[in-house]
């Protein structure tokens, strides 16, 4: 079992609950957006945490490129921050092969920004699951292979269990998802890649909650599980998503019944590279 946050290095914030809940909590990997405001002090964070399994968030949407605005026009908008308007960009990716070698560019440059850290790299994900786009699984598949990559998140989440322990939650990002999730499931297999069985954190996103997931963890599937979190010792820090539930985030990763839970599932937690020892 994978117990991942995503977002280290977003904000200070975000960096200490991601520490605090892997020392004291049930947190076992993170995933570190390398042009992040605090990616610096994430970095530090996790190289003082050998056990903390690390890999790279790519962001290609709502964030800061790497890449110098200038060279990739096209992934920004007027102020430099890479595009917010997922369908319309989506359209100028498939259309534009200009736009996809701009992918590749910024692809490439967090790859290497990654890599000059010296850290392992024990997955690779992306900033709200941009890699379901065909076009964007193709360039990181292909650059990923140059750093080493292993496993990619694909985000196949089982609705039933969802169902199961809440009722009321809505399926609208889940409907969309999910054929694309297995398409995206049996590339990355093919390619010899690591894929989940199952993730777990689209339908709560941002309410990940002490009880919704003590009530996973007593849920498990069969299988690799990876269940994904955003943490934050406070949601009052610039760029934060609105709506989401940073604290109880953190609150849920450090909470008794959450510890237990996992105690009595009989998983080991770690990273994706402890899978494959």
């Amino acid at each position: 079992m994978i117990i991942t946050a995503d977002d280290f290095g977003l904000s200070e914030s975000v960096n200490a609950a991601i520490e605090t809940a892997h020392r004291r909590g049930i947190l076992s990997a993170a995933s570190l957006m390398i042009g992040g405001p605090a990616a610096a002090d994430a970095v530090a964070r996790a190289r003082a945490l050998p056990t903390l399994r690390v890999g790279l968030h790519i962001v290609l949407v709502d964030g800061a490129p790497v890449t110098d605005p200038a060279d990739i026009p096209d992934l920004v908008d007027r102020n430099g921050q890479l595009r917010n308007d997922l369908l319309a960009y989506s359209v100028r990716i498939a259309g534009s092969p200009s736009v996809r070698r701009q992918i590749a560019k910024e692809i490439t440059a967090q790859f290497d920004a990654y890599r000059a850290t010296g850290l392992a790299l024990d997955h690779v994900n992306t900033h709200r699951h941009f890699h379901l786009n065909p076009f964007v699984t193709e360039a990181i598949l292909r650059i990923g292979a140059r750093y080493g990559m292993r496993s990619l998140r694909v985000p196949v989440e089982p609705w039933r269990i969802i169902a199961a322990i809440d009722p009321q939650t809505q399926r609208r990002a889940g409907r969309i998802v999910a054929p694309w999730a297995a398409c995206l499931r049996r590339r990355v297999r093919r390619a010899g890649l690591m894929a989940p069985d199952a993730v777990f954190g689209l339908a709560w996103s941002g309410a990940m909650t002490r009880e919704r997931l003590a009530a996973l963890l007593r849920r498990l599937p069969p299988g690799l599980v990876e269940i994904y979190l955003h943490p934050g010792m406070t949601g009052n820090f610039a760029g934060a998503a609105p709506g989401y539930r940073y604290a109880d985030e953190f609150a849920a990763l450090c909470d008794a019944d959450c510890i237990a839970a996992v105690g009595r599932s009989g998983r080991a937690t770690g990273g994706y590279a402890d899978t494959m020892t």
